[in-house]
């Protein structure tokens, strides 16, 4: 293989990285995938012997280090509502993240009763998520979670920590024991067992958490 094309497909590498990186919605990913896209771009430069090509990409992986530092050592500040069910801006809310809901948990339908149990979640006073429960009719101490549906630019795994660890205390101070969730997309998947939820016996549509 000869060497020129060695190089430009290090140079096609690091533009697709670069490339992919601009379509992430998630802040922390895009950095870190822009980062790994200046890297190659910098190996690339250094290839060719064009030191504007390195300087320039250097600089962009110090910038994207030095944000990614600052996301994960800046304390966020996160609190947690209950709201009730004909609360106007949860309807709003649930209005406009309609299509994002649906792509994560296709199988939602809001049908509220006076009996759920509304929590949304403020990260830095920003509305970032939201969950909806129903107790169990024949067993009060399990809490079927209708939706629990994050803002696309905080899905981090924060929040869900938060609510399920954090302030687990707020679900056991209404007598919950069990939060039960329906199984959403792949991407609901791997939230639910990040948070330590486990497949129910059975078709696994329910997953389980035991405070």
């Amino acid at each position: 293989m000869e060497t020129v094309f060695i190089y430009e497909l290090i140079g096609y590498i690091a533009s697709v990285l670069v490339a992919v990186s601009l379509m992430m919605s998630k802040i922390v990913r895009l950095r870190i995938i822009n980062t790994l896209g200046a890297i190659t771009f910098i190996i690339y430069g250094i290839l060719i012997d064009s030191m504007p090509v390195a300087g320039v990409n250097a600089f962009i992986v110090a910038v994207n280090v030095y944000y990614l530092t600052k996301i994960y050592t800046t304390k966020e500040y996160f609190k947690l509502l209950r709201v009730s069910p004909s609360d106007e801006y949860l309807g709003y809310f649930l209005e406009f993240y309609r299509d994002a809901i649906s792509d994560v948990q296709p199988a939602f339908s809001y049908q509220p009763q006076e009996s759920d149990l509304n929590l949304m979640v403020l990260r830095n006073m920003i509305p970032a998520g939201v969950l909806i429960g129903k107790k169990d009719e024949n067993a009060p101490h399990i809490l079927n979670v209708e939706l629990d549906f994050v803002i696309p630019q905080y899905r981090d795994f924060k929040i869900g920590n938060y609510l399920y660890h954090d302030k687990r205390d707020i679900f056991q101070d209404l007598g919950i024991r069990t939060i039960r969730a329906r199984l959403g997309n792949d991407s609901h998947q791997r939230y639910l067992e990040e948070m330590g939820f486990q497949p129910e016996d059975g078709d696994g549509e329910w997953y389980r958490l035991n405070l």
